[in-house]
C-alpha cells in the first residue's frame, strides 16, 4: 500500500465551477505505475458530505458506495439478504432473531465481536434524527454468546435481515463513538478505509489490508465531491477522474457510449406537496397541481428519453409493481381556475446535486403557471435544503427518491415518507388510511401479500395527492470501460466502488 502521495495540483478546468469543485481530482499515488491493480482510483461523487460522514444520514450511502462500511448483512441484486459481518442467522420467533458473526476485524485492528454489534445498533436507535431505516421499527440487541447476538424487534419484522444491510446500521468499533459524534474514519470494516475528509471537497481512502473478504484490487481511492454535474462530466472527459457518479443526461451523448453506462433504477422523481400548511393544505389545490403535470414533456424535454413516464410511486425498476397496481383512492376533485387565482405565491424548491432537477423545476413551474398558480423557485445545494424541506418550509419540493434504498422493499420508503411519524415526510402527510395501509404491509410475511398491501398503500398516498410522480429515472454512471473494471451498476444505489474496482 502506498504511504505517500504526490503533491496535488489544481484540475485544469473546463469551467470555473470545475476548478472550484474538483481541485484534488488529479491527485495520484507517488508509486503509481499504471498496471492493473497498482493504480489509485480517482472518483468524483455528486453529493458532498452533509453530516461530516455520519452514518445516520445520507452520508451513509456515500460510505457504502465507496466500500467503507458494512452491516451484518448485504443485499444481492434481487434485494435478498446475504451474509456480510454475520455469517448466518435464524428467526427464533416472530420478533426475535439470532445472528452469528464471522471472524473479522475492524480497520483499527479491533475484533468484530457481539459487543461491537450491540454498541452500533444501540447508537443508531438513539440517533437524532433517527435513521430512516428505523422509522417504522425498534431494535434491541443483546450479546448471547462469544459470536452471537440476539436482536428483538418491537413488532414482527419479516424484513429484518434486509433492514440490517442498510448503511445507517453499519457496524463500527468503539473509538468511532467517542467525542459526541460518530466518526467512521478508520473504524469500519469495508475493503477501503476512510483516512481523511477535507470538508465537502475531498476524501481519501486506502486499501484495508486486513479485510475479511477479497482484498481491494486498487491500493486506494482519491475522492472529490462536485455538486455540479457538468464539472463531473468534464473531469471524466479530460481523464482527471476514472469514475464519475451520476453523469448528467445532457452530457451523456457528448461523452459517447464507451463512457456512458445507463441502467434502470428504483428511483422516482416526485413533486412533494406540503399537505400541512400553505396553499397545498387544500386537497383540491393539490389535485389541481397534479392535473397540471405532464410527465411525458419532462421525459422528452429534460431527460432526452433516458427516463420513463410516471406510473406511480414505484416505477419499472421494481418489476412486480405494474402488475399489482390499483387505482388511487379518495381523490378530491381539482380546484377551479378561479380558486387557484386567489391563492398566494407558492415556493417550489429543488436541489442542484442532480443536474436534471433544476431543469425539471423550470418545466414544472411553467406547467403550474399554465394552470393558474403563481410560482417562485428556490434552487440550492441539497445539504443547504434538507432541514428546511423536512420542516415543511416549502410548498412544493422536487426530489429524486430511491424507493428501495432502506430495506430493498418499498414498505420502509412508504413508512418514512408518508406516515404521521415518518422521519423523511417532506409532504408532512398524516392520514389515518395511509398509516393503516402501511402498517398492514409491514406486518405481512408473505412476499406476494406484502406487495399487494404496498400497492394499496401507494393508492392511498396517490389518492391524497401528497406526492405527484414526475418521472422514473434511469441511472447514468460514467467511466471508460476500456480502462476501468469492476464498477457496480446497482439499481438500489448501495454500491458503486467495490473491492473489484480498479484501473486496468
Amino acid at each position: 500500500m502506498p504511504t505517500s502521495r504526490s503533491r496535488c495540483s489544481p484540475l485544469r478546468a473546463i469551467a470555473a465551477t470545475a476548478a472550484l469543485l474538483l481541485p484534488l481530482a488529479a491527485c495520484s499515488s507517488s508509486g503509481e505505475s499504471g498496471g492493473s491493480g497498482d493504480q489509485r482510483l480517482r472518483v468524483v461523487m455528486a453529493f458532498p458530505p452533509a453530516q461530516a460522514m455520519s452514518p445516520y444520514g445520507d452520508d451513509a450511502v456515500t460510505l457504502s458506495r465507496l466500500a467503507v462500511v458494512e452491516g451484518l448483512t448485504t443485499l444481492d441484486r434481487n434485494g435478498a439478504a446475504k451474509p456480510s459481518l454475520a455469517a448466518s442467522w435464524k428467526q427464533d420467533n416472530p420478533t426475535t432473531w439470532t445472528f452469528t458473526l464471522r471472524d473479522a476485524v475492524f480497520q483499527d485492528g479491533a475484533k468484530v465481536d457481539p459487543e461491537a454489534v450491540v454498541r452500533s445498533l444501540t447508537a443508531a436507535g438513539k440517533a437524532s434524527p433517527l435513521p430512516r431505516v428505523l422509522s417504522d421499527t425498534t431494535l434491541k440487541a443483546t450479546v448471547t454468546g462469544a459470536r452471537t447476538v440476539r436482536i428483538v424487534t418491537g413488532e414482527a419484522d419479516p424484513l429484518l435481515p434486509q433492514r440490517l444491510a442498510n448503511p445507517s446500521l453499519a457496524i463500527l468499533s468503539a473509538p468511532a463513538y467517542q467525542g459526541g459524534k460518530v466518526n467512521p474514519a478508520g473504524h469500519a470494516t469495508g475493503p477501503f478505509t476512510l483516512t481523511d475528509v477535507k470538508g465537502a471537497v475531498a476524501a481519501t481512502l486506502e486499501r484495508n489490508a486486513d479485510y475479511w473478504g477479497d482484498k481491494a484490487k486498487a491500493p486506494g481511492v482519491d475522492v472529490t465531491f462536485a455538486a455540479d454535474g457538468t464539472a463531473r462530466a468534464n473531469a471524466l472527459r479530460t481523464k482527471a477522474v476514472d469514475v464519475a457518479e451520476y453523469v448528467p443526461i445532457a452530457q451523456a451523448s457528448l461523452l459517447g457510449d464507451s463512457y456512458v453506462h445507463e441502467f434502470p433504477s428504483a428511483r422516482t422523481n416526485g413533486l412533494s406537496l406540503n399537505t400541512e400548511r400553505g396553499v397545498f393544505a387544500d386537497p383540491a389545490l393539490r389535485a389541481a397541481a397534479r392535473e397540471a403535470i405532464d410527465s411525458k414533456a419532462l421525459v422528452d424535454g429534460v431527460y432526452e428519453g433516458r427516463a420513463d413516464t410516471a406510473q406511480g410511486l414505484l416505477g419499472p425498476g421494481i418489476p412486480w409493481a405494474a402488475g399489482q397496481r390499483t387505482a388511487p383512492t379518495g381523490r378530491t376533485p381539482a380546484a377551479s381556475r378561479a380558486d387557484i387565482a386567489r391563492t398566494k405565491e407558492i415556493v417550489l424548491a429543488t436541489y442542484t446535486n442532480r443536474p436534471e432537477l433544476p431543469e425539471v423545476a423550470t418545466l414544472v413551474q411553467q406547467q403550474l403557471e399554465k394552470r393558474g398558480f403563481t410560482v417562485k423557485q428556490v434552487v440550492r445545494d441539497y445539504a443547504q435544503m434538507e432541514a428546511d424541506a423536512l420542516a415543511g418550509k416549502y410548498d412544493a419540493f422536487i426530489q429524486a427518491r430511491n424507493t428501495l434504498l432502506d430495506t430493498a422493499d418499498p414498505v420502509s420508503y412508504l413508512a418514512s415518507d408518508f406516515t404521521c411519524d415518518g422521519s423523511f415526510n417532506i409532504s408532512q402527510l398524516c392520514d389515518r388510511k395511509v398509516d393503516t395501509a402501511v402498517a398492514k404491509a409491514a406486518s405481512l410475511t408473505g412476499t406476494d401479500a406484502r406487495h399487494n398491501a404496498e400497492m394499496t398503500a401507494e393508492a392511498a398516498v396517490l389518492g391524497a395527492d401528497a406526492l405527484v410522480p414526475l418521472v422514473h429515472e434511469r441511472f447514468v454512471q460514467g467511466y471508460d470501460d476500456a480502462r476501468v473494471e469492476g464498477v457496480a451498476l446497482d439499481p438500489m444505489e448501495r454500491t458503486l466502488i467495490t473491492a473489484d474496482t480498479h484501473v486496468g
